[in-house]
C-alpha cells in the first residue's frame, strides 16, 4: 500500500535474514528508510546496512543496496538531502551516515550515549570525518511540518518522525514497533516488544504514537503501511 503523500518516498535499503539464535531464526527481513521531501530539501530518515563489515554480512546474509543509487531512482540527488534523522542508531539504519559529511544528523542524546559507552553500533559507521551529530532530547521539530518524536523502547533513544500531511499525520515509526500488525494488535503478527528490556518503556511509546491519531503508520521493517480505517 503506498503512503498518502508522494512527499513521503520510501527507500528499501536492503534485505536480510533473522539470524538463526534470533527470534524469527532464517526468516527474510527488510530495512526500509524515508525521504520526506519539504519546501527546502529533503529530510532522510535513517540509511539503512553500511558495507565492508564480512563479520556481521555473514550473520544476517546482507544484502544492502547503496544509498546514492535508490535516491537516485527516487529522482532525488545527494545534493537534496539537507538533513538526516535516524530512528536510532543500530547498524541496519545508520550504516551509509557516512555519505553525508556536513548534513546534520538528529539523534537523542541518550542513544549517543550508549552508542559510545556500549557495543551497540559499529562506530566507524557513527564517527567519520565531517560528521555533524545534533543531539536533541525529547520531542522537537527540525523542519517546518516535520516532528521528531522520542520513543524509547527498542533502544532507549529511539525516535520516531510525525509527518504533517493535507491528509492528516503520518507517522514514520521506526522500529518504536515492528509491523502494521503489531501497531493493529495482533497477536500473529511480527513485533518487537519481547525482545524489549523495558516493555513499560516501549507500550508507553506506542501510546504516545496512537495518540497522536495518524492517517498512516509506516515501518522500518516492513514494506506494508498501516492507513486508518474509513
Amino acid at each position: 500500500m503506498a503512503l498518502l503523500t508522494p512527499d513521503i518516498i520510501p527507500l528499501v535499503l536492503g534485505e536480510f535474514r533473522f539470524a538463526a539464535d534470533e527470534p524469527h531464526a532464517g526468516e527474510a527481513g527488510v530495512v526500509v528508510a524515508y525521504a520526506v521531501r519539504h519546501r527546502r530539501g529533503v529530510l532522510l530518515f535513517d540509511t539503512g546496512f553500511g558495507f565492508g563489515n564480512d563479520e556481521l554480512d555473514a550473520y544476517y546474509s546482507i544484502s544492502a543496496r547503496r544509498v546514492p543509487d535508490v535516491l537516485a531512482e527516487a529522482g532525488i540527488a545527494m545534493e537534496d538531502v539537507t538533513a538526516i534523522v535516524n530512528c536510532h542508531l543500530h547498524v541496519d539504519h545508520t550504516g551509509q551516515n557516512t555519505v553525508f559529511p556536513g548534513i546534520p544528523i538528529f539523534v537523542q542524546p541518550a542513544e549517543w550515549e550508549v552508542a559510545h559507552t556500549t557495543e551497540h553500533t559499529i562506530l566507524d559507521w557513527i564517527d567519520f570525518p565531517g560528521a555533524d551529530y545534533r543531539p536533541i532530547a525529547g520531542d522537537h521539530e527540525p523542519v517546518e511540518g516535520i516532528r521528531v518524536i522520542a520513543t524509547p523502547g527498542h533502544t532507549v533513544g529511539h525516535q520516531s518522525l510525525v509527518v504533517a500531511t493535507t491528509g492528516g499525520d503520518v507517522v514514520l515509526a521506526g522500529q518504536a514497533l515492528y509491523t502494521p500488525g503489531e501497531w493493529a494488535g495482533d497477536p500473529a503478527a511480527r513485533e518487537g516488544r519481547s525482545r524489549v528490556p523495558d516493555v513499560g518503556t516501549y507500550d508507553r511509546s506506542i501510546q504516545r504514537l496512537k495518540a497522536l491519531d495518524p492517517v498512516q503508520v509506516a515501518f522500518a521493517h516492513d514494506r506494508e503501511v498501516w492507513t486508518r480505517p474509513a
